[in-house]
């Protein structure tokens, strides 16, 4: 329990003192997270405060992903299982969706991520896989510009994001 009576959950906002204890480290640091985004944080008043499942998903290991990043692994590990059923179909729906992007966007930082996209597209399926379920910043990046919207089902999609939240929960 806490002081205020209520129990513990992941979902618990702490202040960036305790995450900074939690972590090892000083809550300028924590406060560094915040301000680069690695960390997500709600304002109460002037103070900073963080989700303690985020801050125990960095202490683990987490490769420093937010838990909207984590969410986004989790998907795009879901699309993994179905391009490894039918590459191509999913190939072919995420280059139709690239080539809308790509007309909506066509100018910015995210052409590279276009260009990037494509060449995963048109290359070994492994190295798609790799970028699909990487943890690393570089993809977590990429991800956010996905082109594979449409490849889960919504039934799909929802059962994916409810077994993310229970993996979450236990964590």
């Amino acid at each position: 329990m806490t002081s205020a009576g209520t129990e513990r959950t992941g979902s618990e906002l702490i202040s960036t003192g305790q995450a900074a204890e939690l972590l090892g480290s000083s809550r300028q640091h924590v406060v560094d997270l915040c301000a680069s985004g690695r960390l997500r944080f709600q304002l109460t008043g002037t103070h900073r405060r963080v989700w303690r499942s985020d801050v125990m998903a960095l202490a683990r290991g987490g490769a420093g992903l937010t838990r909207d990043q984590q969410r986004s692994l989790w998907l795009h590990r879901a699309v993994a299982g179905k391009l490894a059923l039918d590459p191509a179909r999913v190939r072919n729906r995420a280059r139709r969706n690239l080539d809308r992007m790509r007309a909506a966007h066509p100018r910015g930082r995210v052409r590279a991520d276009f260009d990037t996209w494509e060449a995963l597209l048109d290359g070994p399926l492994d190295r798609l896989f790799e970028v699909l379920g990487s943890t690393s910043p570089q993809a977590a990046e990429l991800r956010q510009n996905t082109p594979f919207a449409g490849v889960l089902t919504e039934k799909e999609r929802l059962k994916a994001l409810a077994a993310f939240r229970d993996a979450a929960q236990a964590a």
